[in-house]
């Protein structure tokens, strides 16, 4: 079974333009995404997902720096765009990435590709149950769910956020939840805003030291400064259509 990542890129976003290009200590935002998907050892095909805007060429060019494939497709429609390459690599199980995301964990991410291919499941979601930390979330799907997607989403937000259609139809798909042992759904740990940004700042200050780290280091850098999670405590996540 051939597993792709695809991280969704693009240079324009309403709250943060350009975030995911922004300097984070000796990488982009989107380069610690690249390196820490390069750290799960399931995954055999690495795809940035941007548009064809003459904006995103940078996106490319920072993909390729990294030795992963960039694929070029729609602006608005990000699921075919998903479609698109995941056909290129031939890819039977995808792995939904959001390149906004510098703290992913990459064994946490690991361990839902492994919960999917032990299972039947259709789709796996972290995201679902709610008890990570914003900014973790991992999707797993099968091709034969995306094309089915594909061919029959009509929505906007369907097309945009490439998942739902997926998701709220429990009666076409086998959707299962990836749960965490315990609730840290109140930490945000993505970047939207230029709050998000001063947080993730801050965290790579304290914790980077030339190699990734997981959630675990950043929860104990939480607990010795309680104020540094209150940074972004304001920031509403974007619901599904805005």
């Amino acid at each position: 079974m051939t597993v792709a990542v695809i991280i969704q890129a693009r240079m324009g976003s309403t709250r943060l333009p350009g975030k995911v290009m922004k300097r984070l200590a000796d990488h982009t935002v989107l380069g610690h995404v690249i390196t820490r998907c390069q750290e799960m050892p399931l995954v055999d095909h690495i795809i940035v997902a941007t548009t064809v805007s003459e904006e995103d060429t940078a996106i490319c060019i920072e993909a390729k720096k990294y030795g992963v494939t960039c694929y070029r497709g729609s602006e608005e429609n990000v699921l075919s765009r998903y479609y698109e390459a995941a056909a290129m690599v031939e890819a039977d199980i995808i792995v939904r990435i959001t390149s906004d995301c510098p703290l992913l964990d990459p064994e946490i991410s690991n361990s839902v590709i492994e919960y999917f291919m032990s299972s039947d499941y259709d789709y796996v979601s972290s995201g679902l149950s709610q008890t990570f930390p914003r900014g973790l979330d991992t999707e797993v799907f099968s091709f034969k769910a995306l094309k089915t997607a594909y061919n029959n989403a009509q929505e906007a937000f369907e097309k945009e956020h490439v998942t739902p259609y997926i998701y709220l139809h429990p009666q076409i798909f086998k959707v299962s939840s990836f749960s965490n042992a315990t609730d840290q759904s109140r930490y945000r740990l993505t970047l939207d805003t230029e709050q998000d940004w001063d947080l993730i700042f801050k965290v790579y200050q304290q914790l980077y030291k030339g190699k990734s780290f997981g959630i675990n280091a950043v929860l104990k850098l939480f607990e010795q400064y309680p104020s540094l999670s209150l940074i972004n405590k304001d920031v509403q996540q974007k619901k599904l259509g805005e």
